[in-house]
């Protein structure tokens, strides 16, 4: 326990005090040592401590008293620790002005510190540590140059002064020569080793500054490891950490940035850091905070322009571009160069752009290029600028420099997109796609700008599918998804329904009844559009128009989505419908030139030929005329005024011809690849009977369409089928009719369909004809011509069937449906209300309801006198099929009876061959319990009498000749049998012998194979050559069939005797006992 010890006056006793035990009143210290008239020296002990202990009050409140005038005076003498107090009070006050953020007090502090010094100096000039103490409070206030010559006057009297060096060492560095203050450093690091750890802070700043990054971070380390709350070591590390520019590394660093802030909470550079951070994390009234504090505690240049960057930034985040510009101005002011800080001229070109003053934005860009003149952003950024000024191509270059410099910099690809669109559409939609691909693969999101216009792109190259992927990545999840019917519950209504009823929003309020909200941003308005427009080209109306009417919904301006709905009323013959809609677009813009333009053809096709010819007339003039397309609306209008009377006038016909062919040349002769007027010249051609002129127009109109992705012309196609078909080439009609559905109207165009069921007609293909008025009623139930034209062509067929010769009975049944069905029809029609709205007259159609009842009758006698035909031919057809049941059952039964028979013959064989094998076991049973003793006798007794072996065997000859009188079934018995077990011997033989021989027939070996072999022979058998398999077989066969009826007696068996003679031989050894006994078994029977 540390603590000191105050003498007591004119006594040898001291008063003890503990060091860690001070009182926190320090009067009653200083009591004491003024009682006791202690040394200075302990003042500045105890103040000492109390500083340390934190407990500023009680510091300052020593020291004052040790340099009042009365301790002065007491203490005259004491010149030494009088300098030491009034020193550590200027250094207590310089730090107090360093910290302090309010100007006024800041300047205060400084006073006293300079009055303290002062007083140090008079009582010793030349004292060193005044000295420092001047020069540190210079460096507080920034002069830096009085400083240095503080510092220097130190160090020209002690080179070694380690306060002085340190000083000096951070004079260098704020001069920005790093590498002497990095010598300084090393140098009062090396007179006093035990320094404290803030002298290794200058050696990090300085390594940092050299670029020498690892040795500045052990620097700084070194520094914490010293002194574990030191803030500038913390922030260095810090700024390393982020520096890193990883996540990690930003979570150290900002931790790092805290843990300053904490213990030191106005350090203007961790205060820049926190703002930065904030800044990023939209906490803005903490940015404003720190920066304005950074400010006020700092007049460092680059530091201040810092503080002002992150101020002018977070008022542009706000939208305050005003201040923002201000204090970006501000930030510019306090560095020297753009290369030292080049953030504040992006930012104040950034907000001079936003107000518009492109030259000075491209002024201050400019100033940013040249820093960084590979900078991406700011290429970008410039190719913008350069676009508003109208320098095109300049632009190119800078955007195209941008993508090269950085292929990953999807922002580059979209701007050079952007501006490739209006030239190049293949180049475009590739940057755009480039742009895509790089935003997905960094895992961003890619806009809905981008993907709509890739969208729009493949949209006009005819790419209908890719159009509706990318419009739909662009759409995501939202109410369309609903109404698109990509979702469980569907919607999507017909079509017909959805327009008459466009003004009707229940649908929209079932969706938000089903927890659906129905919201429709408006960067996305106009990608719905779009994707409606490509349902719309697809053929999918119901889709499209549920669409429009969620624009419509939610944007009832949107001029463009009445025309379209106004469009599909008019494919769907809807023109009343059509027209209310296109006067709701006109009451949006009365001088719309679409909107007018469409009115007036629908008036056209409602045939108000005033009204149009006025209307087109308008149209014409809201373009000034320059438009050919009003040009062609009036040639159209003369063309069907010429052909709009079924009575038609020649003359007056004539004349609309010839004027609608004058403005159809007019505009070729203005454009000459206009493919609506050619088709319109060819149209009037073609009225005049000019067959093979207008289809020689068509055919060229047709190849021109053709050839252009951004023009559809199904009219084109229809007039080449009705050339055909008015030239009677029905097939070629038929077909033409067809691609033109399919590829322009995804075969559900009615009228269309109604063309190609009057080819049907006149080619008597009444059937098909039938069948393509039922698909056009489908698509057009309202149009009553269509169920009129059904009833005629079914009855037409009716007619037609009955007519024949020869009918069979599914022609009459289907005669009389098709007649049940045209009566239906027929009857409706003429029990409809307003028939004569739709040209019919009802006599007529009751004409028709009578002749086919009357035709209905005739049908049903022929199909009665057919059915009973066709049972006839039936009943016949049944006898004969059963006939031929019948021979195929017979063939059935004969051959299982001849399976059965061969089945039965076949076991019959195997029993037999069965018997034969056990008859074989038992007669080689007998000849194993032969008398071995016996067979040598025979062996010996045959060598003697030699020839009777012989003849033997022309006796047993003879003997097979007696057994062939035997019944055949007793050999048929025994014979399998007996190959069976030869069988197996033979195997035994194969595997006793090493070798076969097929073709030599040894006697020796036959005599063996029979089990008669002599065992004098042994020997000589070592070096004979083996008998066959086959000699063995047939030598056991002869013999069997020799001995085998000698074996039959009544008396007794060849078993007991063979056993009898085995109980007399029992005892002798074997001779030969790899060989079989069935030989030794046939001697015995023999004697």
């Amino acid at each position: 326990m540390a603590c000191v010890y105050i003498p007591v006056q004119n006594s040898e006793e001291e008063v003890r005090v503990a060091l860690d035990q001070l009182p926190r009143d320090a009067s009653d210290i200083l009591d004491i040592l003024k009682a006791e008239q202690a040394p200075l020296h302990l003042w500045l002990i105890i103040a000492r401590e109390y500083f340390k202990q934190g407990k500023v009050e009680q510091f300052r409140q020593i020291l004052e008293e040790g340099s009042s005038p009365e301790i002065d005076e007491y203490y005259a003498d004491v010149r030494y620790e009088r300098i030491a107090i009034l020193n550590a009070l200027g250094a207590y006050y310089s730090y107090l002005g360093k910290i302090e953020t309010r100007q006024r007090e800041k300047e205060e502090h400084f006073i006293l510190a300079t009055q303290y010094y002062n007083k140090a100096s008079r009582i010793d000039m030349h004292e060193p540590s005044t000295w420092v103490g001047k020069g540190q409070l210079l460096l507080a206030k920034g002069e830096v140059e009085q400083a240095f010559a503080a510092f220097k006057i130190v160090l020209e009297g002690d080179h070694d002064n380690v306060p002085a060096l340190l000083g000096q060492a951070c004079v260098e560095f704020n001069r920005g020569r790093y590498a002497d203050s990095l010598e300084l450093y090393k140098r009062a690091l090396q007179v006093y080793p035990n320094c404290p750890g803030a002298v290794r802070l200058g050696i990090g700043l300085c390594r940092y500054k050299l670029g020498q990054f690892q040795k500045a971070r052990q620097a700084f380390q070194r520094v914490l490891e010293l002194d574990s709350e030191n803030v500038e070591a913390l922030v260095a590390l810090a700024i390393m950490d982020l520096q890193a520019n990883d996540a990690s590394g930003i979570q150290k660093g900002m931790d790092k940035m805290r843990r300053a802030f904490e213990i030191y909470p106005y350090c203007a550079m961790a205060l820049n850091y926190l703002a930065n951070h904030f800044f990023f994390t939209g906490q803005h009234f903490l940015v404003e905070q720190l920066t304005e504090t950074a400010l006020a505690v700092t007049n460092h240049g680059p530091t201040k322009s810092h503080s002002f960057y992150n101020l002018a930034r977070s008022y542009h985040s706000k939208g305050d571009f005003e201040k923002a510009g201000y204090y970006y101005m501000a930030s510019i002011k306090e560095i020297n160069k753009p290369l030292e800080f080049v953030f504040p001229y992006y930012g104040l070109g950034q907000v001079k752009l936003k107000s518009g003053d492109f030259r000075s934005a491209l002024s201050n860009f400019e100033k940013v290029l040249e820093a960084y003149p590979d900078n991406c952003e700011t290429l970008k950024t410039l190719g913008h600028i350069y676009v508003q000024l109208g320098q095109v191509e300049k632009a190119q270059e800078f955007l195209k420099k941008a993508a090269k410099i950085d292929p990953r910099d999807a922002q580059a690809f979209l701007d050079l997109g952007e501006l490739l669109i209006s030239s190049d559409t293949g180049a475009a939609l590739d940057a755009f796609k480039t742009a895509r691909n790089l935003l997905e693969k960094g895992g961003q999101a890619v806009p809905v700008e981008v993907l709509n216009n890739i969208g729009v792109l493949h949209f006009e190259r005819e790419e209908l599918e890719l159009a509706l992927e990318s419009f739909n990545k662009a759409l995501g999840d939202g109410v369309w998804l609903a109404l698109t019917g990509n979702k469980p519950k569907s919607y999507v209504i017909e079509a017909s329904a959805s327009i008459l009823d466009y003004k009707d929003m229940q649908v929209f309020h079932r969706l938000e009844e089903d927890g659906i909200p129905v919201e429709l941003p408006w960067n996305k308005v106009t990608v719905v559009f779009n994707i409606a427009r490509l349902h719309e080209q697809l053929h999918n109306t119901g889709i499209a128009n549920i669409l429009y009417r969620l624009i419509l919904f939610k944007y009832p301006d949107y001029i463009d989505a009445y025309l379209r709905l106004a469009a599909i009323a008019k494919a769907r013959n809807n023109l009343q419908l059509s027209i209310e809609l296109v006067n709701e677009a006109l009451k949006v813009n009365d001088k719309c030139p679409n909107a007018l333009s469409m009115l007036g053809d629908l008036e056209l096709k409602n045939d108000d030929w005033v009204k149009a010819k006025e209307t087109l007339r308008s149209a014409s003039d809201a373009t000034d005329g320059k438009d050919s397309y009003a040009i062609l609306s009036l040639g159209n209008w003369n063309y069907f005024a010429a052909i709009r009377n079924e009575k038609r006038n020649p003359k007056l016909e004539a004349t609309h011809l010839e004027k609608a062919k004058e403005l159809y040349t007019r505009v070729l002769v203005q454009h000459t690849d206009n493919l609506y007027a050619a088709n319109g010249a060819g149209v009037v051609l073609a009225e005049k009977g000019q067959f093979d002129v207008s289809k020689d127009i068509f055919t060229q109109v047709q190849e021109g369409a053709s050839g252009n992705v951004f023009v559809q012309m199904p009219d084109v196609w229809i007039n080449l089928a009705h050339i055909f078909f008015a030239q009677g080439n029905f097939a070629l009609a038929v077909k033409m009719y067809q691609n033109c559905l399919r590829k322009f109207y995804n075969n559900t165009d009615s009228q269309i369909l109604l063309y190609l069921a009057r080819t049907h007609y006149e080619a008597e293909q009444w059937q098909e004809c039938k069948k393509t008025l039922l698909r056009a009623i489908h698509l057009a139930p309202s149009n009553y011509t269509l169920r009129f034209d059904a009833g005629v062509a079914m009855q037409k067929f009716s007619t037609s069937t009955l007519q024949k010769d020869k009918r069979t009975a599914d022609e009459v049944r289907s005669t009389v449906a098709e007649l049940e069905n045209a009566v239906r029809i027929f009857s409706q029609l003429s029990a409809a209300s307003n028939l004569h709205l739709h040209g019919f007259d009802e006599k007529k159609i009751n004409t028709h309801v009578e002749y086919c009842k009357h035709l209905l009758e005739a049908a049903k006698v022929h199909r009665e006198a057919a059915e009973r035909e066709e049972q006839q031919n039936r009943q016949k057809q049944e006898a004969a099929r059963q006939l031929a049941l019948a021979e195929e059952a017979r063939r059935k039964a004969e051959e299982q009876r001849k399976y059965l028979l061969e089945r039965r013959k076949q076991e019959d064989e195997q029993k037999r061959l069965q018997k034969a094998e056990e008859h074989f076991k038992r007669v080689q049973e007998q000849w194993k319990s032969s008398n071995p003793s016996r067979r040598r006798d025979r062996s010996e007794i045959d060598d003697e009498e030699g020839g009777h072996s012989e003849k033997r065997r022309r006796k047993g000859g003879k003997r097979r000749k007696k057994d062939k009188s035997r019944s055949r079934y007793e050999r048929d018995d025994e014979e399998p049998g007996m190959m069976d077990d030869l069988e197996e011997m033979d195997d035994e033989d194969t595997n006793r012998n090493d070798q076969d021989d097929d073709n030599g027939e040894n006697p020796q070996d036959l005599l063996a194979a029979a089990g008669l072999e002599d065992s004098d022979m042994e020997d000589d058998e070592v070096a004979a050559a083996p008998s066959s398999a086959a000699g063995r077989r047939r030598q056991a066969w002869s013999e069997s069939d020799d001995d085998e009826p000698s074996q039959r007696r009544p008396e007794s068996s060849p078993v007991r005797e063979n056993l009898a003679e085995q109980q007399e031989s029992e005892g002798e050894i074997r001779d030969d006992n790899h060989k079989p006994n069935g030989g030794d078994a046939l001697d015995d029977e023999e004697d």
